[in-house]
């Protein structure tokens, strides 16, 4: 499994491409489709699907190019559908620069424990809410691999002071991934890698 970072947006968010066997997810095109697709043009890989942490802006913007681009179905929580049709006007709200594009209603809605397969790899989709409601991880369980999104930094956890955050569910979903062995190695939505047992909660 080869992974590609991309820090793309004006909240540099890290988005994600996960290759395997020539078979590619991405995982929060948070902004700048164009650039993204352009990437994985070069890399010459096949596009399986579009994933998303959560429905944050930041982690979406990008999605609307890429599915026009690459065809590939776009995975999200259905928790979160009323981030993902605000997107677009919070985007605008907090960066006052108007992507355009809505962000697309997703083709398919992603429920903990289902595995995705990419290449020879299986993605396997964890619900992690707090930060948001439809909080999501995806855990590569042979490469001891997590894509937690904005549950928890290197030096910190994801905020809970929007209205529709919950701190005790943060906590929960927490405690689930640090069942984790300890050696997972964490890709955050922002920052920088770091070994899950490096964490103090």
């Amino acid at each position: 499994m080869q992974i590609h970072t991309f820090r793309v947006g004006q909240l540099e968010t890290n988005c994600y491409l996960a290759i395997d066997k020539n078979e590619a997810v991405i995982i929060d095109p948070g902004d700048d489709g164009d650039f993204l697709s352009e990437k994985i043009l070069e890399l010459r890989v096949k596009l399986k699907a579009i994933l998303t942490t959560h429905g944050h802006f930041d982690h979406v913007l990008g999605v609307a190019e890429l599915k026009l681009n690459f065809k590939a179905p776009f995975l999200a929580s259905r928790k979160d559908l009323f981030l993902l049709k605000t997107a677009r006007k919070n985007a605008l709200h907090w960066t006052k620069t108007d992507p355009l594009l809505d962000v697309p209603l997703p083709d398919s809605y992603l429920k903990d424990g289902e595995l995705l397969a990419v290449g020879g790899s299986q993605l396997q989709v964890l619900e992690t809410p707090g930060h948001t409601p439809g909080g999501i991880s995806f855990h590569l369980e042979k490469e001891k691999i997590l894509f937690d999104g904005d549950l928890i930094f290197k030096d910190g956890v994801g905020r809970t002071d929007f209205a529709y955050s919950s701190r005790p569910d943060l906590e929960k979903s927490i405690k689930k991934i640090l069942n984790l062995p300890p050696e997972t190695k964490v890709f955050p939505g922002h920052g920088n890698q770091f070994l899950l047992g490096d964490f103090t909660f």
